[in-house]
């Protein structure tokens, strides 16, 4: 079975709105800017409201100043943009149709205690044979361990289906998903904590559903392969800035540094738009909540009346996962040859990558040439709330100093530590009560990374979806085509095989 991805037509038949149409864009990351973007080139206006006084939301950059007085743009961590984030890349062709900003990373591998190392390079882009090539090269599993694994749990990465996966695995938590492979405790660490760590959620209080997605998304309902690229300048310079004077340019009106505070629907197929400071309403024809899971809930909370009771609870009842770790370090001396770009990592401490931002961003390699220093980036991904920042510096620098031993005699110029919490939780069973792009309300809708969306995607891909989603049902009120969208595989290569979801949740339950 040779999988390829789906395209999702839009409906409408017309190429553009027949008459002016306004609409109110809230949130100006990625959901945001894609929303936007649909909508002005269908001939709508435009009103994208941001709180912060930059685009990008989780993907933003901003200038600071070293105590030399240099300036170099700060960003909140590294992004991976894998060849399955098909509508990022159809995005970003609207400021760099060549995708040149676009650097490969030829393999990212993973470190562990001891020497551990994995790495994924030259593997095969086909589904099930990259899956086997993995297992049979690894020096953690052995012959002897291939009796215990969990054939039939297994089975679940490859046999992902939107229904019956969640029906079946939402109430499950990730750990005891993965408890159920069976797989020797190194290889369960080096294959696949990793992986279930990148989505900001602890695996005791994620959804096994959402990782068997996730799973399938990015490994083994993906034809694409494991490969993924960097932008190779800061995100301000390659993405936002572009996107400021390519939105400006046609005729969005761009209000960064402006918060909505709330929303009210006429009764009459129109929403008057209200934004923090300004005396009047924006009136409009539609409005994409395109905010995080805080801002969002601000807003419906502070709009009685607005939508169904049902739908009010669905977006009370989002939560935030533990915060993560972003921490730059400007260092006074390269670290060793030959250390790859990216690495993830596992088993020290909460380190979960180290991102040597000199080896692929065109600014960070300039400061080094200049000094002779490094840039390098250290995330954590789930860090329990309660952690102080004196713990958090201590242990990812030992971290760094066990899996990098010559950053010990390294000196650290200057550092930059963000530690936020934003990120959505995908709890056991939050699955069926998550609301999705459309609303109660006419012409109000949603998009984000956490909504509800019947397409196996995650991340930076799931906010441009959903953002592309909110545009389309927009434009099919006018009549008005809108964009097509596009998505790996909806169900995995064995999903016809029926069973087995259900033993895996009750042996995972018990």
């Amino acid at each position: 079975m040779i999988l390829r991805p789906e395209r999702i037509e839009p409906r409408g038949s017309r190429e553009r709105v027949a008459e002016r149409r306004h609409v109110v864009v809230a949130g100006g990351g990625l959901a945001g800017v894609a929303a936007a973007t649909v909508l002005c080139e269908r001939g709508v206006h435009v009103t994208l409201v941001e709180k912060e006084p930059v685009l990008g939301g989780r993907a933003s950059a901003w200038t600071e100043t070293l105590a030399t007085g240099e300036r170099f743009e700060m960003e909140r961590g590294f992004h991976a943009f894998f060849r399955q984030y098909y509508n990022v890349r159809a995005l970003l062709r609207r400021i760099d149709p060549a995708l040149r900003m676009l650097r490969p990373l030829r393999d990212y591998p993973i470190l562990g205690p001891g020497g551990a190392r994995e790495t994924f390079s030259g593997l095969p882009r086909v589904p099930l044979l990259n899956l086997a090539l993995v297992t049979l090269r690894t020096r953690t599993i052995k012959l002897r361990d291939l009796p215990r694994i969990d054939n039939r749990a297994v089975r679940e990465m490859v046999a992902f289906d939107p229904e019956r996966t969640y029906a079946a695995l939402d109430r499950v938590t990730a750990k005891d998903y993965l408890d159920s492979l069976r797989f020797p405790p190194e290889a369960r660490r080096m294959l696949f904590d990793v992986f279930a760590h990148s989505f900001f959620n602890p695996e005791d209080r994620m959804s096994a559903a959402e990782l068997v997605m996730m799973f399938h998304f990015y490994f083994v309902g993906n034809p694409e392969g494991l490969v993924f690229d960097v932008v190779d300048e800061p995100f301000s310079t390659a993405l936002w800035k572009p996107f400021e004077r390519r939105l400006a340019a046609q005729g969005a009106t761009l209000r960064l540094g402006a918060g909505v505070s709330h929303v009210e629907d006429r009764g009459d197929g129109r929403l008057a738009v209200h934004v923090e400071g300004d005396r009047a309403p924006l009136e409009s024809d539609g409005c994409v909540l395109a905010l995080n899971v805080p801002g969002l809930a601000s807003v419906v909370d502070a709009s009685p009346g607005l939508g169904t009771e049902r739908w009010r609870a669905e977006v009370a009842s989002l939560g935030l996962t533990w915060p993560f770790v972003v921490w730059r370090l400007f260092l006074d001396r390269p670290l060793a040859e030959g250390r790859a770009p990216f690495a993830g990592t596992t088993g020290v401490g909460m380190l979960d990558n180290i991102s040597l931002y000199h080896l692929f961003e065109g600014e960070s390699r300039a400061w080094a040439q200049r000094t002779g220093g490094s840039v390098v980036e250290l995330h954590a991904y789930a860090v329990a709330p309660d952690t102080s920042e004196a713990t958090i510096r201590e242990d990812l620098s030992a971290a760094l100093h066990t899996f990098y031993p010559e950053s010990r005699s390294a000196r650290v110029i200057e550092d930059r530590l963000l530690l936020r919490r934003d990120c959505p939780a995908f709890a056991p069973g939050s699955h069926a009560t998550r609301p999705g792009v459309e609303t109660p309300v006419p012409g109000l809708v949603l998009a984000g990374d956490f909504v509800r969306v019947a397409l196996p995607t995650a991340l930076m891909e799931r906010a441009v979806t959903t953002g592309m989603l909110a545009a389309n049902a927009l434009c099919a009120r006018w009549d008005v085509r809108g964009e097509v969208v596009c998505t790996v595989p909806r169900r995995g290569m064995l999903a016809g095989r029926r069973g087995a979801h259900g033993a895996v949740a009750q042996r995972a339950l018990v």
